[in-house]
């Protein structure tokens, strides 16, 4: 594929034209990583509009106790390097992907093979697992349909067969974060009672304290996150400022447009 406008390229197509540049075994070992970055940006995204700060922000907050750690942002690095040398970003971003000292530190003296635990609520394992099975389903789908595409001896101009060797990437990679989360679940037991303090798996009914607007959602793990279902993050500014409090505490929360305060009216079970 033939791009006219680098200044045009996005995330989603960059790491596409990456990875199939390298050989099978390093694109193996790089798809993860990659995907993670473009998901966290998100595909559409012009890659000549990321910034220096955002890149080195995503070492910051990206980063997890697992040993693979460092390999990734030297696949990330990679990916970036190539970027610039393809004229599609025009600053090096490469060298504003460091790894924090403290967590670097963490690594060298962490065991390996213990994944960090994953909390899950039931309802929240068995939504991963559906997703992973449906996943797996179309991951046989896509295979067939690059057998097909490839039935095509033309591979120069074979759109088909790039894009489901493009998608079968990113279901790969989807299967695998799924698989690593359903091994270190922890699942927590559901709370039919009114609890003291709010925790994973609790609901929380909140009252605006200015306006009394009414605000109901449950507390979840980052892994179940699902906004229109009303489930957020343990791990959100709204989550971190209600976890651990208790019905009638008064919370603060941070927002662009300023702080929002709000008491705690009912804890519960998620139900």
């Amino acid at each position: 594929m033939i791009v006219s406008n680098n200044k045009t390229v996005k995330l989603g197509e960059a790491a596409s034209r990456f990875l199939v540049g390298r050989s099978p075994g390093e694109r193996a070992r790089s798809q993860q990583a990659i995907n993670h970055f473009v998901r966290w940006f998100g595909r559409e995204r012009l890659i000549v509009r990321l910034s220096a700060s955002e890149v080195a922000n995503y070492a910051r907050r990206a980063s997890s106790p697992d040993s693979e750690y460092l390999e990734k942002l030297d696949i990330i690095r990679g990916f970036l390097a190539y970027a610039k040398k393809e004229g599609w970003t025009e600053t090096s971003l490469a060298t504003h992907l460091r790894a924090r000292k403290g967590k670097v530190k963490l690594l060298a003296g962490a065991d390996k093979g213990l994944p960090e635990p994953v909390p899950l609520t039931q309802q929240g394992y068995d939504e991963i697992r559906q997703e992973l099975e449906s996943l797996r389903s179309k991951r046989l789908h896509t295979i067939d349909e690059i057998s097909r595409a490839a039935a095509d001896k033309d591979f120069r101009e074979n759109a088909p067969l790039d894009a489901a060797r493009e998608q079968l990437s990113h279901i790969d990679g989807r299967i695998r974060e799924l698989e690593a989360t359903l091994k270190s679940a922890v699942l927590i037991e559901g709370k039919a009672t009114t609890t003291a303090k709010v925790g994973i798996g609790d609901r929380v009914l909140l009252r605006d304290v200015a306006s009394g607007e009414e605000l109901c959602f449950t507390i979840v793990s980052p892994k179940e996150v699902n906004p229109t279902k009303g489930k957020i993050s343990s791990s959100s500014p709204l989550g971190r400022a209600v976890v651990g409090k208790e019905c009638g505490d008064v919370v603060e929360v941070t927002v662009p447009a300023g702080r929002l305060c709000y008491r705690i009216e009912e804890v519960g079970g998620d139900g």
